[in-house]
């Protein structure tokens, strides 16, 4: 189908999910670039195609194809290159604990959405299963998250709850939780690391709250000849790496 014009109700529509109350009142959230839009198909999230006037898309998608000029993808876009392809994907958050999921993130008002993504992207990249967001984190549907994700995004069980009460549930599920910290923190190469777990990695400024730490079974740190802190994805990379590769997952 072609749509020409930028006050088409539907084109409308989709101006609007670049906004983070219209993404959360329907549920949905635009992306650009061929390699998100196959990574949301192949997870089962794009539910629209928008393609650049005089595009060639695959026949064999089995989804609504809308054709729109020039003018409606610019407004679309958040690049400003601009893409020839962009999505609607579905919000697909789980609203309940699984008991198939081993390892746990927890993240405690993130605000970078830099961070976010690298932190989403690394997560899959080191096998964690479960994310698990509190309520004043950054939007991970905000597009500069999901393109830091690569992708990773489609692939986690997402979940944006209160903090304190997912971790008395993996608490009644015998999964310890380990909390990253400065001081009084056992070092990483200390750390027996068991076949369940949750991490829990705090802001940028001012780390995890301390109602957040004191729920925690442990703190942990990362051994550092220089500097007292690391910018907070890359730390979370360390500790992911490190509890996946001690604790034998890796590679399974």
């Amino acid at each position: 189908m072609e749509l020409t014009s930028i006050n088409n109700p539907r084109v409308k529509g989709w101006i609007k999910l670049k906004e983070k109350k219209y993404r959360d009142r329907e549920q949905k959230f635009l992306i650009e670039g061929a390699h998100l839009i196959e990574e949301a198909y192949r997870a089962g999230w794009l539910e629209t195609l928008i393609v650049r006037q005089g595009i060639t898309v695959p026949t064999e998608l089995n989804l609504p194809v809308y054709e729109v000029t020039n003018e409606i993808m610019k407004r679309l876009s958040t690049l400003s290159s601009g893409e020839n392809v962009m999505g609607v994907c579905k919000i697909s958050e789980n609203e309940a604990f699984r008991t198939d999921i081993t390892s746990w993130i927890l993240l405690d008002g993130i605000q970078d959405p830099g961070n976010m993504g690298t932190i989403l992207r690394t997560a899959l990249a080191f096998g964690i299963q479960g994310v698990i967001l509190s309520k004043d984190c950054v939007d991970v549907y905000h597009d500069k998250v999901v393109r830091a994700t690569q992708g990773a995004i489609f692939h986690l069980s997402l979940q944006r709850t209160d903090l304190a009460a997912f971790i008395k549930v993996l608490e009644d599920n015998q999964i310890p939780v380990f909390a990253t910290a400065l001081h009084d923190a056992l070092p990483l190469q200390e750390m027996k690391i068991p076949a369940r777990y949750a991490l829990v990695f705090g802001n940028e400024g001012n780390g995890i709250r301390s109602n957040i730490l004191t729920l925690c079974d442990q703190r942990i740190k990362i051994e550092m000849a220089t500097f007292e802190s690391l910018n907070v994805a890359v730390a979370a990379g360390i500790a992911m790496y490190y509890f996946q590769y001690q604790g034998g997952q890796m590679g399974e």
